[in-house]
């Protein structure tokens, strides 16, 4: 299997959060077509574990998909923000607690819908949150509750948990658990 060729592309739709390309495209062995190209932001996003092995989780509505679920602090990165800045800023406008960029652990790097997105996130672990203030982004939650790392995963099979970068996040935080090899 080799590359697919990539003749040129336009750009049909562009906004500060997405951009939407039509991408000259030709996949070996394959007719010659144009592909759409959603182009985003690199996501930042964190999960908050305290001395209790429970988790800060975000209550929410996602209008896109008319569900509610349970969210990790996460945001799209401002123009040259360093990804860790972008979680650490990201957590206090979206809960009130301050972590500690410098401190936040690596957990992973997704890219969510590889096929149709340059779509990139990248999930840190916090485990100095500290409360100092309320949430600047009220319409991002419409509660927060300090759940037990143990429930997370009956949460995510029984869809309470359905975000990507929340899903791989959780999943990563559980998978490091237990002492490896």
């Amino acid at each position: 299997m080799s590359e697919w060729t990539v003749y040129g592309s336009r750009t049909v739709y562009a906004s500060p959060w997405v951009n939407l390309d039509l991408v000259d495209v030709e996949p070996p062995g394959h007719a010659r077509y144009e592909h759409h190209l959603i182009r985003l932001a690199p996501v930042a996003a964190a999960v908050l574990l305290d001395d209790s092995e429970r988790v800060l989780l975000m209550w929410r509505h996602r209008f896109a998909t008319n569900t509610w679920n349970w969210e990790i602090p996460s945001g799209i990165a401002e123009q040259g923000e360093e990804l860790a800045a972008a979680a650490a800023r990201e957590v206090l406008e979206e809960t009130g607690y301050r972590v500690d960029a410098d401190r936040l652990e690596h957990l992973a790097y997704i890219q969510p819908i590889g096929g149709m997105s340059d779509a990139e996130h990248t999930v840190f672990l916090a485990r100095d949150a500290i409360r100092v203030t309320e949430p600047v982004d009220t319409h991002e939650a419409d509660r927060l509750e300090w759940l037990p790392l143990d429930s997370i995963q009956q949460m995510i099979d029984d869809r309470q948990i359905v975000a990507g970068v929340a899903v791989t996040g959780l999943l990563q935080v559980l998978a490091r658990r237990w002492p490896r090899p």
